[in-house]
Parts: C-alpha cells; structure tokens; sequence
C-alpha cells in the first residue's frame, strides 16, 4: 500500500511550483499549490488559529466527516449538497472561515459564498489536516479528541498527528 501512495503522491513531491508557505510540509505545500486554484483569500492557520470568537467557522466536508471531527463551534455546511440557504442568518460582511480536510472543497464552498455576496471570506490553508498537524484541538459530540477524519489513505497521508478515521 506504501508503493501505491508513493507513486500517486511523487509528481506532487517533484514539482517546483512557487508556494504560499503556509503549511510546515514543504511537500504538502507544494501539493496545495498545484491542487487549489487560488480564487479565494486564504487564511493560514496560524491566522485563523488567532481569530476571536465572532469569527465563523464553516466546515464543508461531509456530515460523517464532521460527525469525527470539526474545529471548535465549526458549522458543518457540506460539499456535495451545500445549499446557500444555510448560511442565510450569517450576516454577508461576518468574518467567515472555511475548511475541509486540506483545502480544495473549502475554496470551492468559499466561491459560492463570495458569488452570493458575503465580502469577508476565507479558505483555511491545509484545512484540518494542517490544524491538527499544528497542535490544535479538535472536537466530536463528546469534546476534545484526537480523533481526525482523514477522508482516505491516499489524502491521509498528509495528516500526521492524531488519530485517523477513516468511516
């Protein structure tokens, strides 16, 4: 299984693409480089790790992935059913963050967003991957965990603390 994922992952490993620098793997930096298109503000986690409380939290991943793990007081929105109306009591100009497992649903969500209005939006860099790989808490029905929905072998290969979950 090691062989299968390192010949997937290793044209992201070679590439030499100019990168934000906002995750601590130069690998996984590079593979965001390549795989976001870059459309929308992104918020590092450092950053967002330092937001107050007023800021909004908008996980789009999918409800057992969220079921797992979110940040703290995150709203899960989805992905694949994301309907705008559920973000209709967010008032367009809050301060909204938006994250998935590493960033590529998140921006797409953050697109929508911006398209219906709301002028202060954010893509989390690395999403909750890189959250976790950084040392913050996440959280399921119960509390803290270390527990992280790592969506597949493939994508969980860039999360490298905690626990991962794959159902």
């Amino acid at each position: 299984m090691k062989k299968i994922i390192s010949a997937l992952l290793f044209p992201f490993t070679i590439l030499s693409f100019s990168a934000t620098g906002q995750v601590k793997s130069k690998a996984y930096n590079t593979l965001l480089s390549t795989l976001l298109s870059h459309t929308v503000t992104e918020i590092s986690v450092t950053e967002a790790s330092k937001v107050d409380s007023t800021v909004v939290f908008l996980d789009a991943r999918e409800p057992e992935e969220y079921k797992v793990s979110q940040i703290k007081n995150a709203r899960p929105v989805g992905y694949d059913h994301f309907d705008i109306s559920a973000v209709k009591d967010i008032s367009k100009d809050s301060q909204i963050i938006v994250y998935c497992s590493v960033g590529y649903r998140s921006e797409k969500i953050a697109e929508k967003l911006i398209a219906n209005g709301y002028t202060n939006v954010s893509n989390l860099y690395g999403g909750i991957f890189e959250w976790k790989n950084q040392g913050h808490d996440v959280y399921d029905t119960t509390g803290i965990t270390e527990n992280t929905h790592a969506f597949n072998l493939v994508w969980g290969v860039w999360l490298n603390k905690g626990e991962k979950v794959y159902d």
